[in-house]
């Protein structure tokens, strides 16, 4: 039972997440947490930074999820169902994407999209964020990270390496 429950959870999800499993973070944590009580806000946030940190695309945490609920076969189920639907919709998308590019129809919907991923990517982060209860000195390296990574366009690792250092200081 718990392993269809995990499937069709992220089938639901896997629809929603436009830009990728990071937009819909917001709604997995509420769901996950708030609402079904598999695991507290510091767990889930605890899956969310393996996720990030092990070498891999970003729905990682996904398979963590299930994992944590149902061993190796959640992770599996989990996977597939966040994978399945919307590789099929993208399949599907893509053959008509490419009768209609470079329309006017096209054209709007790039417009559209673009804020909407950027609004949804930046939602999971403010709500990764608050689940972690930061302190100033996070906000401020939180800040000055996303800073240096718009202007100076550096290797993101540069500063994950830079902000686990400044951990292990006991600076944030």
């Amino acid at each position: 039972m718990m392993l269809w429950t995990l499937f069709l959870l992220f089938a639901q999800f896997s629809l929603l997440a436009v830009g990728g499993a990071n937009s819909v973070l917001p709604e997995i944590h509420r769901v996950v947490v708030q609402e079904l009580g598999w695991m507290s806000g510091a767990r889930f946030a605890e899956l969310f930074a393996i996720a990030q940190a092990a070498p891999g695309p970003n729905v990682l945490v996904v398979s963590l999820i299930g994992w944590h609920m149902a061993g190796v076969a959640g992770a599996a189920v989990s996977l597939l169902g966040i994978c399945l639907p919307s590789s099929l919709l993208s399949f599907a998308v893509a053959r008509w994407w490419q009768r209609v590019q470079g329309s006017r129809l096209a054209l709007a919907i790039e417009r559209g999209l673009a804020p909407l991923t950027v609004g949804l990517v930046l939602a999971g982060a403010g709500m990764m964020l608050q689940a972690l209860a930061p302190s100033t000195a996070g906000l401020a390296l939180c800040g000055l990270s996303a800073l240096l990574s718009w202007r100076l366009r550096l290797n993101p690792l540069w500063l994950l390496a830079a902000g686990g250092l400044m951990g292990m200081l006991g600076w944030v």
